[in-house]
């Protein structure tokens, strides 16, 4: 039996409170179950060195995990992040650039945070979809602006987490499944279905391709249920 008495198809409550931010460009406070990430979004009117002169703009994004957000102090990361929040960080950096044409947002870049307030499982994945909803906060704002003369954002974007747990694939793993999963696979996925990164591991014995292909489906369901949030956050 799953936590909370979760069916293998059943994602945990998700939301996206908007606007959580009053400073930021754009901002979302997103939950996938217990784990709990602030996303803000930051408009900046410069982009990195190597791309001055190509009329094209830029999105990356910072991860870090504030100390409390697990069971045990996380020290805080002063000098440099360490490999794994660099790993996350490029993670949602590609997720939300794979959505984005960047040519129809020249010379501006946009800094996406994501801070983990509290950690159950799936902090990236959570970041991923959290990140994009401030993202499109701050476009908005630029095209409301009139900063931009066309939307960049070519569809909608989000991730969750699918496991193979007790011999079972199971859909949006908390920390307690995915600590003992046999399989641990992410999935970022657009709204047409089109996959722009899939991480996965065996922890054990290697899976199949016939396993493989059910996490796919897992994960297809289940992003599309998340975007349908998102676009309910954002009133799309």
């Amino acid at each position: 039996m799953r936590t909370a008495n979760r069916s293998n198809n059943q994602l945990r409550d998700i939301s996206f409170i908007t606007g959580i931010n009053p400073y930021a460009e754009g901002s979302c406070l997103v939950k996938y179950g217990n784990t709990h990430v602030l996303c803000t979004a930051t408009v900046e009117d410069k982009v990195p060195s190597w791309l001055k002169g190509q009329e094209k703009g830029w999105i990356t994004a910072e991860y870090a995990m504030l100390p409390r957000s697990t069971q045990t102090r996380v020290p805080r990361e002063t000098k440099k992040p360490s490999g794994r929040s660099q790993e996350i960080q490029r993670l949602i950096g590609r997720s939300l650039r794979a959505v984005v044409n960047l040519e129809k947002m020249p010379e501006i870049s946009i800094l996406i945070d994501c801070d983990v307030l509290q950690a159950d499982g799936g902090t990236r994945v959570a970041s991923v979809s959290g990140g994009f909803v401030a993202l499109h906060q701050a476009i908005a704002g630029l095209i409301k602006a009139e900063r931009l003369t066309e939307n960049p954002i070519r569809e909608f974007v989000a991730a969750v987490s699918c496991d193979i747990c007790n011999g079972e694939p199971v859909l949006d793993v908390d920390y307690e499944e995915d600590s003992t999963s046999q399989v641990d696979m992410n999935f970022v996925m657009t709204e047409s279905g089109k996959i722009v990164e899939i991480q996965g591991t065996a922890e054990g014995e290697p899976f199949t391709e016939q396993q493989f292909g059910r996490l796919l489906d897992l994960g297809k369901q289940g992003i599309q249920t998340i975007i349908a949030k998102q676009k309910e956050a954002l009133q799309c």
